[in-house]
């Protein structure tokens, strides 16, 4: 299969130029490499022989092959030298007035018709593309790092980008056995936008000291099943990369509640506390290893309280299922006695509410998650209130450990800590579906993608229930009077109409 276009240029050789040159070539195009660093262009050639070497060892390439991939490999010494290229791909410092004198050279150097594309993933491709002549050749072409292994690529229109050169570019990074999708020219696009909730929210919870790093990361991972729990997320990619891209979008939506930064990674920033490759981050790290503090032990209790659940608490029947399980004497009267361990399940809402609301004793109240079905995770949330007494948490912790199964016991917040960060999530993307950024499809494809999120957000949304997700988020409202909180009106419809949040309408 021939090429989309024939001929590739890339400007900026570094580890994002170098992957999409790679594959530029292996999908069959010439590539021109271009970089104003001397030497850059040849070391970024010099890498690419290595790579396929690597996979010549690995029998995953044959030598001929091999040499047939470097010969597509040229060296441009001036931006004049990319004159015959049909694509040329930028990929260099993120800059708004860097790449906008980039692209004019570009504009005036190669064909009217070659199509020019920015790897930007922050800034305006409408902004890159404004002083240009001929705007309607530019597009996004944002791909993630390291390029042959993500396989996703945002393809970017800016106000005046032709429908026809998104197309040219959709096609061809399927060329290079990609998935692509398409975002309209928004702030962090998709990827980088669905993304906000997951680490600023997790920063609020810590913020509050609801949690340390290591019991959310557990907890995330355990009960929705990520991968990497948020901190040791930002640890890998590092403050210094993802504070900024926090900030970036947050003034870009003109201080949106919902993209709200942190001071927490803001400070850590300044101090150099950045992540694992400076060996110290929300965790330290030795020889690339994370010291992971260990788990609190399960407490030893003499004697186990009467357990008495709220008649308002969420997934009532199974928790009287999970209590009968875990052998607990249950008090089933209309008000808890006096020795009772009194139970509540709420949705978004704190136990301390709860215990006002419904006049529970307060030093007798524990709040446990039940968001989801207990036999769908691998771990229990239990949250104290303020004057929750120790022999009551230590308690409910023994109980619910009984069996084996980990648990989590965290001070007292609205939506404990899953259900405040899923809920968080489900609502960006609901958002970005509402402002057509991108189709439902597009939006779980790239977070499943380039996230490596466990399902896509609004499948999340789904699995949870629509109107439970509004519930957490109303109830949030009602805790925090934050209106990071307030529910998209793509969410919140959907919700009343019993709709999955992947409907489109007609």
């Amino acid at each position: 299969m021939q090429p989309i276009f024939p001929t590739v240029g890339i400007v900026g050789t570094g580890a994002m130029g170098r992957g999409i040159a790679q594959m530029a070539v292996q999908a069959g195009s010439q590539v021109l490499l271009f970089d104003l660093l001397p030497g850059a262009a040849e070391a970024a050639r010099a890498a690419l022989a290595d790579t396929w070497q690597k996979l010549v060892v690995k029998n995953k390439l044959t030598p001929e092959m091999q040499a047939a991939y470097l010969a597509r490999v040229s060296l441009a010494s001036a931006v004049t030298g990319l004159a015959p290229c049909a694509l040329v791909v930028e990929a260099i410092v993120e800059k708004l007035d860097v790449k906008q004198r980039l692209f004019a050279e570009l504009e005036a150097v190669v064909a009217p018709q070659a199509v020019l594309a920015t790897n930007t993933s922050s800034l305006s491709v409408t902004a890159i593309g404004a002083a240009l002549q001929r705007p309607a050749q530019l597009a996004g072409f944002h791909f993630f790092n390291p390029v042959p292994l993500m396989r996703v690529v945002e393809v970017i229109a800016g106000l005046k980008t032709s429908p026809v050169v998104c197309q040219q570019l959709t096609d061809y990074a399927r060329q290079f056995g990609h998935t692509p999708v398409s975002a309209q020219d928004t702030p962090g696009f998709i990827v980088n936008h669905a993304g906000r909730g997951y680490g600023t929210e997790a920063l609020r919870v810590v913020g509050e000291r609801v949690a340390d790093f290591a019991t959310i990361d557990r907890i995330l991972k355990d009960q929705m099943g990520f991968k990497l729990g948020p901190f040791e997320l930002m640890d890998l990619t590092a403050l210094d990369v993802s504070h900024p891209v926090m900030e970036s979008i947050y003034r870009q939506y003109y201080d949106e509640p919902r993209y709200r930064p942190s001071v927490i990674t803001a400070q850590r920033l300044a101090g150099g506390v950045v992540g694992k490759k400076v060996g110290e981050g929300f965790y330290a790290y030795d020889k690339g290893v994370a010291k992971v503090p260990a788990e609190p032990p399960v407490p030893s209790v003499a004697a186990m309280p009467p357990v008495w659940v709220s008649p308002k608490a969420a997934r009532r029947p199974e928790i009287y299922q999970l209590l009968k399980n875990l052998g607990a004497s249950i008090e089933t009267g209309a008000a808890p006695s006096s020795a009772a361990l009194i139970l509540v399940a709420p949705l978004g809402l704190d136990v301390t509410t709860l215990a006002a609301v419904e006049r529970l004793d307060p030093s007798r109240t524990v709040g446990i998650d039940m968001m989801l079905d207990d036999a769908a995770t691998k771990r229990r949330v239990l949250a104290t209130n303020p004057a929750t007494r120790p022999d009551m948490r230590d308690a409910a912790h023994a109980l619910f450990a009984s069996d084996g199964k980990a648990v989590s016991v965290v001070r007292d917040s609205g939506g404990f800590v899953t259900q405040r960060v899923v809920a968080t999530i489900v609502n960006i993307a609901a958002d970005m579906c509402q402002q057509g950024i991108c189709t439902p499809k597009d939006l779980e494809v790239a977070v499943t993608l380039g996230l490596g999120y466990p399902m896509g957000p609004l499948a999340m949304g789904d699995r949870i229930g629509p109107t439970n997700v509004l519930e957490i988020l109303f109830n949030m409202q009602t805790v925090y009077g934050d209106p990071r909180y307030r529910p998209s009106p793509w969410l919140r419809r959907r919700g009343a109409l019993g709709l999955s949040l992947l409907h489109e309408e007609a």
